[in-house]
């Protein structure tokens, strides 16, 4: 087992630019790749040593962790509306709304994840800990998918709808819980099992991690939902309750081998205590005016370094940034809601096999997966060798109207469904009137969402990680991650004021082959347009910042060669450390 120990504490994120000189790993293991280092005396900026195969091992764990994790969440929530309405007999409405909410919940929780973490625990216990409130919650699940009746005989009878209720809702929240727990420290834990080897081991790390997160949606929004829609949900259910208890395996196979941190604190706590004093205290005069945060610096006969103090200041001009991204996952969240309703009604059937609703949202991980290279290696290239390097805020501008587009072209999507309405379809227990049109016609609304988010989405959170200082990365990825769980609670409101404003004559009926569901999404195209039009003074009005040993300071972007030198040196050490 091995611990690091350091001055800082976990709270400090793992993508540094500079290492703490003091931090030292320690070891009681004798694979060579745990060799004691001083990690000051490490070259970061080129990287080329072979990961040993103590190394390897245990971040293989930890991306085997993270598939079986996101293999399970998927599963549970990308037939969750189809599970609603057939065997807890919801609404389409109510079924989204629950949908929504359960996203939403699962995007918030992991700022108390990493909060627990920094604060009182290790990222180890309180992913173990997570996964196994997880276990209980898929459990709860498969209880409220189980006919007992064919199951065990005729001497048991199945659950009313309002038992089945309680256990699927008592099993959602635990899955909430047990996500938020996980995701917000699993990433981190892993890099932390490479930081010594220098930032470019790090990027290498979360790269595969990303393709890690997506072939588990990918497993899920194609194999296992074909299970749940097909076969059936007590089946669908029993294959993420075993994932998850194969990701705890996993994570606990590597257990003596981890590399651990002990917690010191958070800087969440910091902040607000700065931003309290700054607005409880009266501000000095410095050069004629008055700053507010100046009461808060210790220089002033505030309780904080300047620094600090700085730092906060820095987030909280990207948090006006963080409010315009709400919206576009607003947009975003329609993909296991809206979409999915409509899918519902078109005709699932390729060469007299049913495919599952869910596997569209397959399309956009597709999307992301084919874009994000071609961005990376054309497209942003171009831009910089003719002169007008994309940046973050323009990347995420540029997120905005594709995903705008998207929901523009579901609604062309809804008008022509709805003229070509002929035959009963039966997906799971619901029949549904559906129309002659192959839901194939769906791909480019949901191909749209994937390429907003390899602009926004990824933009996002490189401009977060960029544009906060290293003390504060972990709060301000936080805040981040926040936005797509309040784009759910957004989307679900906005839903829910439809229904009551139009019902008289609905937008989003429980049928929607009786309504106008075309209306809602000309609605929230146009609110992204409107958002587009007030985040672009903002954007630009902003100016960048960079982080080193002089503290914070504005400065340019680098230079296509630059840029393009550093590019080839990462790619080459990527190739010789995995």
């Amino acid at each position: 087992m091995m611990r690091v120990d350091s001055a800082d504490s976990e709270t400090s994120p793992l993508l540094k630019k500079k290492f703490v000189k003091s931090l030292t790993i320690s070891c009681d293991n004798s694979d060579d790749g745990y060799k004691e280092h001083d990690l000051s005396a490490i070259n970061h900026a080129s990287s080329t040593s072979i990961l040993g195969p103590g190394r390897l091992f245990v971040v293989v764990c930890v991306l085997l962790v993270e598939l079986c994790e996101r293999m399970a969440y998927y599963s549970v929530s990308s037939n969750l509306v189809l599970f609603c309405t057939s065997l807890l007999d919801l609404t389409s409405t109510q079924a989204t709304t629950v949908s929504l909410v359960f996203s939403g919940t699962v995007y918030i929780i992991p700022i108390i994840g990493g909060y627990i973490a920094d604060a009182w625990s290790s990222r180890f216990n309180v992913i173990y800990g997570s996964g196994l409130i997880y276990l209980c919650g898929l459990f709860l699940l498969l209880c409220s998918a189980q006919k007992y009746s064919e199951l065990f005989g005729g001497d048991f009878t199945d659950p009313s709808v309002e038992v089945r209720r309680v256990f699927y809702i008592g099993g959602l929240s635990l899955v909430a819980i047990g996500t938020g727990g996980i995701k917000s420290n699993v990433g981190p834990f892993g890099a932390q099992q490479v930081e010594d080897m220098g930032q470019d081991a790090v990027q290498v790390f979360f790269n595969w991690f990303y393709w890690f997160i997506n072939a588990g949606g990918l497993i899920a929004f194609t194999g296992i939902a074909y299970i749940e829609q097909n076969i059936s949900f007590s089946v669908g259910y029993l294959i993420p309750l075993l994932s998850m208890l194969l990701s705890l395996i996993f994570l606990n196979v590597g257990r003596s081998r981890y590399m651990y941190r002990d917690s010191q604190g958070s800087i969440l706590c910091t902040s607000l205590q700065i931003c309290g004093e700054a607005c409880c205290k009266q501000s000095p005069f410095v050069d004629g005016r008055r700053q507010v945060f100046d009461s808060a610096r210790r220089e002033y006969g505030g309780s904080f370094e300047s620094h600090l103090v700085d730092g906060v200041i820095a987030v909280l001009k990207i948090l006006p940034i963080f409010a315009f991204i709400i919206m576009f996952f607003v947009l975003n969240s329609q993909m296991q809601s809206t979409y999915f309703v409509q899918g519902e009604r078109m005709d699932l059937t390729v060469a007299d096999v049913k495919v599952p609703v869910a596997m569209l949202t397959g399309i956009n991980t597709v999307a992301v997966m084919l874009i994000i290279p071609v961005l990376d290696r054309v497209v942003y290239p171009f831009f910089k060798r003719i002169g007008h390097p994309l940046t973050h805020l323009q990347r995420i501008g540029i997120g905005f109207v594709l995903i705008a587009s998207s929901v523009f072209v579901a609604a062309g999507v809804e008008i022509y469904r709805k003229t070509q309405l002929g035959f009963e379809q039966r997906v799971g227990d619901e029949t549904f009137v559906a129309a002659n049109v192959s839901v194939f016609l769906q791909i480019p609304q949901f191909f749209l969402v994937g390429a907003g988010e390899a602009f926004t989405s990824i933009s996002g959170l490189e401009f977060s990680y960029t544009q906060s200082p290293s003390y504060m990365q972990g709060a301000v990825m936080g805040a981040y991650l926040a936005t797509t769980g309040l784009g759910s609670y957004v989307s679900s409101a906005i839903i829910a004021i439809v229904g009551v404003v139009t019902k008289d004559d609905p937008w989003f009926p429980d049928e929607i082959n009786d309504g106008k569901v075309e209306n809602l999404f000309f609605l929230l195209g146009t609110l992204m347009i409107l958002f587009f039009l007030g985040y672009l003074p903002v954007a630009y009005r902003y100016e960048y910042r960079s982080y080193g040993e002089r503290g914070m300071e504005v400065v340019p972007e680098l230079s296509w060669a630059e840029d393009r030198k550093k590019r080839d040196a990462a790619l080459e050490n990527s190739i010789t450390i995995l």
